[in-house]
Formats: C-alpha cells, sequence, structure tokens
C-alpha cells in the first residue's frame, strides 16, 4: 500500500471484520487478512480462551510492523437459556 492508500483505508466510516478461527490462527493469514481490509479481529471465546492468546499477540505485532491501530473484538460466552421444566416448579 502506498501512503496515501493507508491513510484513506484508516478513515473510512465503516469497519471490517473477520472472526479468527482455526484455519485463520496463524500469523500470515492474520496479515494477509488485515492487508485486504480487516479493521478488527473477532476472538469467540465461548468455546475456551486457552488457544486466542497468541492470535492476539500476532495481531499487536502486526500494529508495530504496520504503525497502525488494529481492534480485537474479544466475544464471551453469555448466559445460557434453558428450555424446559424443573421438576419442582418453586426451584425455578
Amino acid at each position: 500500500e502506498t501512503p496515501a492508500e493507508t491513510s484513506d483505508r484508516f478513515r473510512k466510516g465503516v469497519k471490517q471484520v473477520a472472526t479468527l478461527g482455526p484455519k485463520t490462527f496463524n500469523k500470515e493469514m492474520i496479515e494477509k487478512l488485515f492487508l485486504a481490509g480487516v479493521d478488527v479481529f473477532r476472538l469467540n471465546l465461548s468455546h475456551g480462551a486457552e488457544d486466542k492468546a497468541e492470535p492476539a499477540q500476532f495481531i499487536r505485532e502486526l500494529e508495530e510492523k504496520y504503525q497502525r491501530p488494529i481492534g480485537i473484538l474479544v466475544d464471551i460466552q453469555g448466559p445460557k437459556h434453558r428450555v424446559g421444566m424443573y421438576p419442582n416448579p418453586d426451584e425455578g
């Protein structure tokens, strides 16, 4: 990207969000997505956080390399709503 392209990109009124998954947790893919226009990377912690630290570190390294802010959206598990009957209606 030229400086003009880079400057214009970060002034746009919308942000592109990409959810990272097992096939996109590597440094090369995260960089390709960033260069293709992704502004924010979503990490889904609903199924565990153990494997999310490394991709987050890759994103911060890209920020340093390109001197541009990159967002990280962390999606945590919310309350689970159950459908069904309790054995004792007074326990609900």
